[in-house]
């Protein structure tokens, strides 16, 4: 069993190179893996409406169909640029998509994976621009807008998510790291998280357990990821 976990691609446009080394990379899995996890921010931003898909984006979203048609089971996480996006995936085979928090069992390995931008609660705007995002009343809105609209207001929604989860990346990380370890005192083997665009893999030994701490990192400066196979993570670089 072989598993890969990502988050924090951004993608948004074709002439992009993280954009070409995305689909590079999702070639490469197929055939190979048997899940691979997008914790989130996988797109820079999502708004689909009456089945249509913003243009760019339809490329690597045939990419995650063909990866899943080759036999791996794709666990798309919503982040705080990429949401609502369960009623597009909905009719792909082998493709499930997770609001939030998800725990999966993995050769007997507990492991609890989420984008990870509510662990830091201290920061009450963003956390109440993610509930409106995410409200009836939003979506009532949303309905009214022509998706080309959406599409040219993707940019400015983009870095307003972006001005209000700012934070030192350094202490967005130790904030998760003490989330992370509250979560072994629960009986979780492995939390990983995406969000704070910051690679890290650490473990420890808890009452005679091994426990992983991931946080994921992105594919804007650092292009890393980090597989699971018989029992032992790696964070690696593409690039």
């Amino acid at each position: 069993m072989k598993a890969v976990f990502i988050s924090d691609m951004h993608l948004r446009s074709e002439r992009d190179e993280r954009y070409e080394h995305a689909l590079s990379f999702l070639d490469g899995l197929r055939g190979g893996i048997d899940h691979l996890f997008i914790a989130g921010d996988f797109f820079d931003f999502w708004f689909c409406k009456n089945g249509d898909l913003y243009p760019p984006f339809q490329k690597v979203v045939g990419r995650l169909q063909e990866l899943s048609d080759s036999g791996a089971r794709i666990h798309l996480f919503e982040g705080n640029h990429d949401f609502s996006m369960g009623s597009w995936f909905s009719g792909y085979n082998g493709v499930d998509v997770h609001p939030d928090w998800a725990e999966f069992s993995l050769e007997g390995e507990r492991i609890l994976i989420s984008h990870g931008d509510t662990v830091d609660t201290s920061n009450i705007r963003y956390l109440t621009l993610r509930k409106f995002l995410r409200s009836r009343v939003f979506a009532g809105l949303e309905s009214l807008i022509p998706a080309g609209v959406l599409w040219n207001v993707a940019a400015m929604s983009s870095s307003l998510s972006k001005g209000l989860t700012l934070a030192s990346k350094e202490k967005l990380v130790e904030k998760m790291r003490r989330f992370s370890l509250m979560k072994f005192e629960e009986g979780f083997d492995a939390v990983i998280l995406g969000h704070c665009h910051m690679p890290v893999l650490e473990q420890y030994n808890i009452d005679g357990r091994r426990r992983t701490f991931v946080a994921l990192g992105d594919w804007i400066d650092h292009y890393s990821y980090v597989t699971f196979e018989k029992g032992c993570y790696s964070l690696l670089f593409y690039r």
